[in-house]
């Protein structure tokens, strides 16, 4: 067998050409960083459990009309998704006040907002991914006034929908991430969702406890984060029931395992 040919290498995943014109394959690693790759470590079995959930959420997104990269999961860690040309934006939808919004703004963490905000970030881990204004994204020609339209209107659907999905299982949904892409036909670009959706770039907190069941148990030295995605994957049915209760107490479950 041939040995794939490596297209880009992230934190979180590889990307590798795939098996036709237009498709790659995406990896997904267990790699974890933290602070713009300041912090780095690994959490075992995330990358298997991030491509399962990913998988799941783009696939409802889909179905509600949102337009994906995703095409079909090839196997525990591998999926074939569209090649796009990214958006060097990082969109971040905020409902609740958490991390930097709280840092620099003075709001206390786990604040609801009186209303969602979508906040916009210049992708480049060297300047440490800075917050941008529409003005910025227009000026430096990021992206189109009619492509900034298109991403803020599914960003807000994807919410809203991804908002009832978690809210049904018990869960949160604090804040997230977006990443867009162009799908080119002849001169026209449409604007896709693209990247991963996963509890490495969603602030997910139980609704009864407020604990974290996301990848701030590792920027915070919580511990528990194979748990904590193992948890949220659990509530989206992804993985088999057992005869396990429920996870709301990250601490105590640990020391029930003797871990």
């Amino acid at each position: 067998m041939s040995r794939r040919r490596q297209i880009y290498e992230g934190k979180a995943k590889i990307l590798y050409e795939g098996p036709e014109p237009g498709t790659l394959i995406q990896y997904f690693k267990d790699d974890a960083t933290a602070f713009n790759a300041q912090k780095k470590g690994t959490i075992n079995g995330k990358g298997v459990l991030n491509n399962r959930i990913s998988e799941h959420i783009f696939t409802l997104l889909g179905n509600i009309g949102i337009p994906h990269h995703f095409i079909r999961r090839l196997n525990m860690r591998e999926q074939l998704i569209r090649q796009v040309e990214i958006v060097p934006i990082e969109v971040v939808v905020r409902n609740v006040a958490a991390g930097t919004l709280s840092k620099r703004l003075g709001i206390e963490e786990g604040t609801q907002l009186p209303r969602t905000i979508i906040e916009y970030c210049y992708k480049d881990d060297a300047l440490g991914d800075p917050m941008i204004s529409d003005e910025h994204i227009a000026c430096f020609g990021w992206a189109s006034q009619e492509e900034m339209h298109d991403i803020a209107d599914m960003a807000i659907r994807i919410n809203d929908f991804m908002s009832g999905l978690f809210a049904g299982i018990g869960i949160r949904l604090v804040d997230f991430k977006l990443e867009f892409g162009r799908i080119w036909d002849n001169d026209y670009a449409r604007i896709i969702l693209a990247d991963e959706i996963s509890p490495d770039g969603c602030r997910l907190w139980d609704m009864t406890t407020n604990e974290k069941l996301d990848k701030d148990r590792f920027r915070r030295d919580l511990g528990g984060e194979v748990e904590a995605y193992q948890e949220v994957a659990r509530r989206l049915g992804l993985l088999p029931e057992g005869g396990d209760n429920p996870v709301l107490d990250l601490e105590s479950h640990r020391k029930k395992r003797g871990k």
